[in-house]
């Protein structure tokens, strides 16, 4: 099962985050073909989605989205041209990635020509309006980029490793809480840091997670472990979402697909999922949208 663990220490200097994601990695990922070195990056990035995630305390998505930008640079073309890693509230995390078969590099190399942002998405009937940031692309690993978001973005010294093998990802993430509501100090975070250097990508891995945590931290104050929550690896598109998709294209620009090719059909670009409307299907979506009530909200 993949699972996210937190945890947090009782002098109240930190807390922290423990993923393990191997379900469905595998199904996911092959929908497309990667080169190596961007599928362990986007491996790193669905690892890091349920470390943020820990902040979502509202119904909504998280999504970590990389767009080029050709031609603002003074590199010919840039080698990866769109990434998204998603996770909600529900710890659903999905995410894919388009470049040319052969695209090689660091992570900075392989995102150098865009911008990495990260945003976050109230759903339902939440209030709070949604929110973007940028994320640096600095450092040879993600994990640096995100560590110095939330030093710059949010004040919060923390300290991120990401671990990928194969099919096998893994998530840690330790972050110093505001010490003016902690029991401890600076040198208490600083000592909790050092220990938490140690942790080697094996470990992160393989080891059991509370044998992990017990002996990362057997010489820090004591913690506390929260109850496992279920992660799922999977993408969440439906033939609901994908009607939405075709009724906000309008009846006009649908009846116009549907003249050329007879029918209306969508691709999911995370999963490759195709999805095929007749005609009539197609019509009978715009029908129905019609007499929904007013007051219904969707």
């Amino acid at each position: 099962m993949s699972s996210l663990t937190t945890f947090t220490f009782d002098n109240h200097v930190a807390h922290g985050a423990l993923v393990r994601l191997h379900t469905g990695v595998h199904e996911l990922l092959d929908s497309r073909v990667y080169s190596p070195d961007l599928r362990e990056l986007l491996g790193q990035a669905m690892a890091a989605m349920p470390l943020l995630a820990t902040h979502l305390n509202f119904e909504g998505r998280i999504n970590l989205q990389f767009q080029s930008l050709p031609g603002t640079r003074t590199i010919a073309a840039p080698k990866t041209q769109l990434l998204v890693a998603q996770i909600d509230h529900r710890l659903r995390v999905r995410a894919m990635a388009k470049a040319a078969p052969d695209a090689v590099g660091t992570f900075r190399e392989l995102l150098e020509g865009g911008v990495l942002a990260l945003m976050v998405e109230p759903t339902g009937d939440n209030k709070r309006p949604p929110s973007q940031a940028l994320v640096l692309i600095e450092g040879e690993r993600l994990e640096q980029a995100l560590e110095s978001y939330f030093e710059r973005s949010e004040q919060l010294p923390t300290l991120i490793r990401l671990a990928v093998r194969g099919d096998e990802l893994a998530g840690f993430m330790l972050q110093r809480l505001p010490l003016e509501s902690a029991q401890g100090g600076q040198e208490d975070w600083e000592h909790l840091r050092i220990l938490a250097t140690t942790l080697t990508p094996d470990e992160l891995l393989d080891a059991d997670p509370d044998r992990l945590l017990l002996n990362l931290f057997a010489d820090a104050p004591p913690l506390r472990r929260f109850e496992p929550r279920e992660v799922h690896v999977a993408c969440n598109c439906d033939r609901a979402g994908i009607s939405r998709l075709l009724i906000g294209l309008g009846r006009e620009e649908v009846d116009s697909i549907l003249a050329e090719q007879g029918s209306a059909s969508v691709t999911c670009e995370f999963c490759g999922r195709d999805y095929v409307f007749t005609a009539a299907e197609a019509r009978e979506l715009f029908v129905a949208a019609s007499i929904v009530p007013s007051g219904t909200r969707h």
